[in-house]
């Protein structure tokens, strides 16, 4: 089994919210939303980086982050138009199982605010700091 297979047989199996696959290793988060990629952001060793990733909802929050964890491929389970431009203009491999407009948010009234807060942003460094900023402050 390769990273990628790997990476979402894992997301599948343990009802991930995310998995990170690299070299044969694996870690998993089941916290929803941005939070647990930016832990793994600030972790030393990111498990992002060059790793493939299986996700349930990739919004372009998410998809900016990935990008600046350097992952090398993404699978989605959901993931909106804003994050599919993103990771195409960004030149990061893709593949999903459903697009949809854009992420709703968790009372179902209208976009995800991570993903509001992010869509005139292009540049993943930019959208790092914006998102760990607005994080800090909930």
């Amino acid at each position: 089994m390769n990273d990628q297979q790997m990476a979402l047989h894992t997301l599948l199996k343990h009802d991930a919210a995310c998995a990170a696959a690299r070299q044969g290793n694996v870690e998993y988060s089941k916290e929803k939303g941005i939070k647990p990629l930016l832990n793994w952001l600030e972790c030393e060793k990111s498990p992002l980086k060059q790793a493939s990733v299986a996700d349930k909802v990739v919004g372009k929050a998410a998809a900016l982050l990935f990008a600046y964890g350097g992952v090398s491929h993404l699978h989605a389970l959901v993931i909106s138009e804003p994050a599919a431009k993103a990771l195409e203009e960004l030149s990061i491999p893709f593949e999903y199982e459903k697009r949809v407009p854009y992420i709703i948010n968790r009372t179902r009234t209208g976009m995800c605010p991570m993903e509001k807060q992010v869509l005139e942003i292009s540049d993943p460094q930019r959208a790092y700091q914006v998102l760990r900023q607005l994080v800090k402050e909930l």
